[in-house]
């Protein structure tokens, strides 16, 4: 049976374990794609004299702001990130799992898809240049593959922190989101005093963090509570907010750049998101038990992460056979935002999700493939959080070439190891009632006490 945060307190009458909701699942595959979009449409090539150019067509274009507005899913991607993961969570615990099991299982289901695109990439860097295609090309190509990458080390970082966050949210569900809004409009604040953007990389943390925890009110139904006329006037609000917000020079409205760094105009738009996506839940619900609907969620969901992966190479891919066949055949390809560059976006799209989509399909199996047995030791947990995320900051900051791309893979296979059970380790008889009771008070704890001395058997 469901229940509720009391909105008055903020305080939990009991926990609540959902079952999988397939709306959400919907919603999901829909951020997923929209995701593919906007990076498709973002994409511009043209041919000159000097050879290919490849450009963001967004630059200075006036229309990214209106279409920021229609496919700026990240918030709402985090949001949801907190609603399954935190289901995910509660009911390993019922199962007897830990916390720090539930981390090594999500530095699995993240690193094991990414290094293999990864590794793919740098060769296929390596064998650009290795085939005389000049320096230059190669470097863009990496600096465009590596920059949605940013989201795959942000996400570890936010589901690792996850349990942590879920136990003060049980305690103090208001004061811990209000602290983590507040610590990102003062990373804002600061930013804009000292003009410094620097600073507002911190937010990588505090803003994710305060969108992946607006998601434990969604899980817990505390958002549901709300009488549909509350949820419909938050939304309203935070929307009038954003509004402001953009009129008197805060945020820019352009949805994109407050991404980059992350300011806390996104904690509004996932706010709107979150509203909305309780008000229009059970007609999302009934929309996604459609045969065909529910096939598309489907295939998209058992490959969430290998799709994000895997859309700008195919979409660097699209772009260079694009250049390398107007070369071949003096075909001239329209100017970025041109009315003919207009007319050929939808075939555009359309090809960029069929080619994703079929190129998920031969590598998802690295992402589908069940997670192994895990080490229990939080340290281990933590260094390879680190590597992982360290990994792909080290593409994000240096760029992906063949070297970078390489030590990412080793550190990625690193965390990985890390978290794995040691096999050559005696494990305990399942069904050994001592062995279950003291699992049960390592699941409490959170923590390996020592396992008190066995009484002499009686003779």
């Amino acid at each position: 049976m469901a229940i509720v945060h009391a909105p008055s307190t903020g305080v939990p009458t009991a926990p609540r374990i959902p079952v999988r909701d397939t709306g959400v699942d919907l919603v999901r595959a829909v951020c997923v794609a929209g995701v593919v979009l906007l990076h498709a449409i973002m994409v511009g090539v043209t041919v000159t004299d000097t050879g290919p150019v490849f450009a963001n067509a967004s630059d200075g274009a006036w229309w990214i702001v209106p279409l920021s507005w229609l496919l700026q899913v990240m918030p709402l991607f985090f949001v949801i990130g907190g609603f399954a993961g935190l289901v995910a969570y509660r009911r390993q615990r019922e199962r007897g799992g830990t916390a720090s099991a539930f981390v090594a299982a999500r530095i699995h289901r993240l690193l094991r898809p990414a290094m293999i695109v990864i590794g793919v990439v740098g060769a296929t860097l390596a064998v650009l240049t290795l085939a005389g295609v000049p320096l230059d090309l190669v470097a863009v190509a990496g600096f465009r593959y590596g920059q949605p990458l940013w989201f795959l080390g942000v996400f570890l970082f936010c589901q690792a922190l996850l349990p942590a966050l879920s136990a003060l949210h049980d305690r103090a569900p208001l004061r811990t989101i209000a602290v983590l809004a507040g610590l990102a409009l003062a990373v804002d604040l600061a930013r804009s005093v000292t003009g410094i953007d620097g600073i507002g990389f911190v937010n990588l943390a505090f803003v994710w963090l305060a969108l992946q925890q607006l998601g434990f009110f969604f899980a817990d139904g505390s958002v549901d509570a709300f009488r549909p006329r509350t949820r419909g006037l938050i939304a309203a609000g935070a929307a009038a907010t954003l509004v402001l917000a953009f009129a008197t020079g805060v945020y820019s409205p352009d949805l994109i750049a407050n991404i980059n760094p992350p300011t806390g105009a996104l904690l509004l738009v996932g706010l709107v998101h979150l509203s909305l996506l309780s008000l229009f839940r059970e007609r999302i619900a009934l929309l996604s038990t459609r045969p065909r609907i529910a096939a598309v969620s489907a295939f998209v969901n058992r490959r969430t992460m290998t799709i994000y992966l895997w859309h700008m190479p195919v979409l660097l891919a699209m772009a260079g056979a694009s250049a390398i066949f107007a070369m071949a055949h003096g075909v001239v390809l329209p100017d970025p935002g041109s009315a003919l560059w207009w007319l050929g976006r939808p075939l555009w799209l359309l090809t960029a999700l069929a080619l994703t989509a079929a190129v998920a399909v031969s590598f998802s199996r690295f992402e589908e493939k069940a997670a192994p047995a895990f080490s229990h030791g939080i340290s281990r947990s933590v260094g390879a959080v680190g590597l992982g995320v360290g990994a792909v900051a080290l593409l994000l900051v240096v760029g992906t070439t063949p070297f970078t791309a390489t030590a990412a893979v080793a550190a990625m296979l690193l965390a990985q190891r890390l978290v794995a059970h040691d096999q050559t380790a005696p494990r305990a008889a399942s069904a050994s009632p001592t062995s279950s009771a003291w699992r049960s008070v390592r699941t409490m704890s959170g923590t390996t006490p020592r396992r008190p001395e066995r009484a002499p058997r009686a003779r």
